[in-house]
């Protein structure tokens, strides 16, 4: 019993200041490293928002090309009719962060059929900001348009 109360005295632990500068470095690793992960994330959302704007503007033109030049009128037909992805089911879908509106005008004697899509952060400031721009594509524009101010995107923006 002598031996085993000897060895455990001479035994080296980490003292109360090892321990502190270990938390130190983990808590300034955690703060350089989370603000960069929430802007990668960001970025990604709205890589994501863009590419699903080209992707819905590709789908109208093949729904209309099978409807006499007739647009969808909402995500759940392009879902049924063009193999959209299930995840845009619904009036507004949240996909990766971004709100997805589309409004859709039936063709009448003066217009032609007419679609506007926008794509706006479901989160637009703060911490949890899921995205920054907001989008916006139109069945006249040839571009999609983005606009970083804390609103919707709309046909006079700029082009992306």
């Amino acid at each position: 019993m002598k031996n085993l109360r000897r060895i455990y005295r001479n035994q080296a632990g980490f003292n109360l200041i090892e321990l502190m500068i270990v938390i130190a470095i983990i808590a300034l690793l955690i703060g350089v490293g989370v603000p960069a992960w929430q802007s990668m994330v960001r970025s990604g959302n709205e890589s994501a928002a863009a590419q699903s704007i080209q992707t819905l503007k590709t789908l109208q033109t093949q729904y209309a090309s099978k409807h006499q030049g007739k647009f969808a009128p909402n995500f759940d037909e392009l879902i049924r009719s063009v193999q959209l992805d299930e995840k845009f089911a619904g009036q507004n879908p949240v996909v990766n962060g971004y709100v997805f509106t589309m409004r859709v005008e039936e063709q009448s004697q003066t217009k032609p059929s007419f679609y506007a899509i926008n794509a706006d952060p479901q989160v637009a400031e703060g911490v949890t900001a899921t995205g920054t721009r907001h989008f916006y594509f139109d069945s006249t524009l040839g571009t999609t348009k983005s606009t970083e101010e804390n609103r919707p995107a709309k046909a006079d923006d700029p082009s992306m």
